[in-house]
């Protein structure tokens, strides 16, 4: 494979030899016995202290248990949807700031962005809850949430759209601005959409940090996933069995994100590889003609 066609873990990652191979699997089998004992000990734990008994579990069976947990997983991904849409909008605008040619502009961009990636969600969250309705800002449990894990999140989504700005050649905007186009129809007509196809991948995975940061709702009494579970765990007195199956309800969703940003991230690639073959098969036809 031509060096055009190596992907990034391809140059970084040197196959193991014989030897190493023979000790990663070894170490495998170490590392799997010594989980398979831990989850032993840990289910007899839980058998001795009667956490196994039916009356923890009993209750899934029912089918107002699974529609009331699935009308919490609603509101979580109604939380995590406007999160993450006003997240990329508030983003969006930092990074016009932050790539800004005004000096003044350029320098509130960059506090905003350093403000909201450093400042933890908890303490926002409860800013919107506590302290905005002091101010006669009373917002809906929903934005309650939304409104904070957005702030949270815009100031990476705004270094993340830079990132993929910086990603397109410079030559393409230079062509365009010699050919007579202004400077914002070059942004939003050339740079912005090739910028968005690098950053697909690294905004779907922000949109993974976003969905458990919603977890926080129960703060705002909105009744998402998190919230539904605390109910369940009050009426039935089942902390370990609801806990247990929120944990796998929250892997899968964001094994799923995980998967779809892994599966963009390879198309692109996968493109990218193709079209810098089909222009070296080009150039190699052209200077075989001549």
């Amino acid at each position: 494979m031509s060096a055009a066609g190596v992907s990034v873990r391809e140059a970084l990652y040197e196959p193991p030899g014989p030897k190493m191979r023979k000790k990663i699997v070894l170490a495998t089998i170490i590392s799997l016995a010594a989980l398979a004992a831990l989850v032993v000990v840990i289910i007899r734990q839980f058998y001795i202290t009667g956490q196994l008994d039916a009356r923890y579990w009993s209750f899934f069976t029912r089918a107002t248990t699974w529609k009331f947990l699935g009308r919490g997983l609603v509101g979580t991904l109604e939380a995590s949807v406007v999160a993450g849409i006003v997240a990329f909008a508030a983003g969006f605008l930092l990074m016009l700031g932050r790539i800004s040619s005004v000096k003044a502009v350029r320098g509130i961009s960059i506090a905003l962005i350093e403000f909201t990636r450093g400042v933890p969600t908890l303490l926002l969250i409860y800013f919107f809850f506590l302290v905005a309705p002091q101010f006669g800002l009373k917002l809906p449990p929903l934005w309650k949430i939304a409104a904070p894990v957005a702030i949270s999140a815009c100031g990476v989504v705004a270094e993340v759209l830079r990132s993929g700005v910086n990603a397109v050649p410079k030559g393409q905007r230079e062509a365009a601005l010699s050919l007579g186009m202004r400077n914002g129809k070059v942004f939003f007509k050339i740079v912005f959409p090739q910028a968005i196809r690098y950053v697909v991948p690294s905004l779907i995975s922000e949109l993974v940090i976003v969905v458990k940061d919603t977890t926080f709702a129960y703060v705002v009494n909105f009744p998402d996933l998190m919230q539904n579970a605390r109910v369940l765990i009050t009426n039935y007195d089942a902390m370990l069995s609801v806990y247990l199956l929120i944990a796998v309800i929250y892997i899968i969703i964001n094994y799923l994100l995980n998967k779809a940003s892994a599966m963009v991230a390879k198309r692109r690639n996968s493109k990218t590889i193709a079209q810098r073959n089909e222009k070296g098969v080009k150039n190699n036809y052209e200077s075989t003609t001549e």
